[in-house]
């Protein structure tokens, strides 16, 4: 820590392991990640795209130590040779993204990034990639840029292309947990519609059995919205399917310039032209207090949203209890 840090600030850090579908080994990832000063806020797995998104909060070195070693448990669990899903990834923990909450800036967050690189690194072999704040190079400041060609493709383009090579550890990624991306950025929404369409079939339970119309239409509803193809500043976006029924999957990278009801009513106004309906949300994760717009439609049409578990620094104050460490 820099020796002008405050030492009474806070600081959220929020891993994305490549693990959606085993509890016993996700639950065994957040055990390891365990310690005095860190503060468990939101652990979820989402089976459809075989990922787990884990919410940690406290003091920065305490948060540092914890995402290192739950980036290790991860390597030791997760083989990225067997593990496939609807979501892009590099790594067993994926992503590992410091964010300043409050008695912080961005730039130390980045520095506290580069610190946990190099502690993956040394520990467990996992090569780093930094990306966003933290970025060592312009290319790697957008996380999909990192992410190009996956695991499947980056294990071969590290060892063939030097411009593709970790900014730490390598040339080559480890072989069944690939790299990991570490990175210091501001808030993030991860927020996702689900599309219907009044033709669709259902199963016996009622669930929409989704059509390529729907998946067509999710995935240019995500390429007019996105920022890289000139749409909403601030919004990553993709168009995928998710148990049976059609997603836009997005990463709201600047609510303030970008307000969570623009994006609603984007998706609502384009599914309409497309023959859809944007009828349910999602929020992955945690979303800060500012954010949060109760009288909005698009927190209205997430269902039982409760803000005493969804919204960040209400959380604080009620944090989750550890799971217990089990072998697995």
């Amino acid at each position: 820590m820099s020796p002008s840090m405050n030492t009474n600030a806070v600081i959220e850090c929020v891993p994305n392991f490549s693990e959606g579908i085993d509890k016993a080994k996700v639950s065994s990832i957040v055990a390891a990640m365990k310690g005095d000063e860190v503060r468990l806020l939101d652990w979820s797995l989402d089976a459809a795209h075989n990922r787990s998104v884990v919410t940690i909060a406290g003091s920065p070195t305490a948060v540092l130590e914890s995402a290192v070693r739950g980036v290790g448990r991860a390597a030791e669990l997760i083989d990225l040779t067997k593990q496939n899903g609807v979501h892009p990834r590099i790594g067993a923990a994926d992503v590992v993204p410091f964010v300043p909450v409050s008695g912080i800036s961005l730039a130390e967050c980045a520095m506290l990034a580069r610190r946990a690189g190099l502690e993956i690194w040394r520990r467990y072999g996992v090569p780093v990639y930094f990306y966003e704040a933290a970025a060592a190079r312009p290319d790697r400041v957008n996380l999909e840029d990192v992410r190009r060609g996956q695991f499947e493709g980056l294990r071969e383009s590290a060892l063939r292309d030097a411009s593709r090579r970790p900014d730490v550890g390598g040339p080559e990624i480890h072989p069944t947990a690939g790299a990991s991306a570490v990175g210091a950025r501001s808030f993030l929404i991860a927020y996702n519609i689900f599309l219907d369409s009044p033709l669709s079939t259902q199963t016996g339970d009622g669930v929409p059995l989704v059509a390529q119309a729907d998946i067509a239409a999710a995935r240019a509803i995500a390429r007019a919205i996105r920022a890289s193809a000139g749409g909403m500043h601030g919004v990553k976006a993709i168009g995928v399917s998710v148990n049976g029924r059609a997603q836009v999957s997005m990463n709201i990278t600047d609510f303030r310039a970008t307000p969570m009801r623009r994006v609603h009513a984007a998706v609502q106004e384009l599914a309409r032209n497309y023959g859809v309906v944007a009828n349910q949300g999602e929020i992955i994760g945690l979303i800060p207090q500012e954010a949060y717009e109760p009288e909005e439609e698009w927190l209205r049409q997430i269902p039982d949203f409760d803000p005493e578990a969804k919204v960040l620094e209400r959380k604080l104050n009620s944090p989750l209890p550890w799971p217990a460490a089990r072998a697995v």
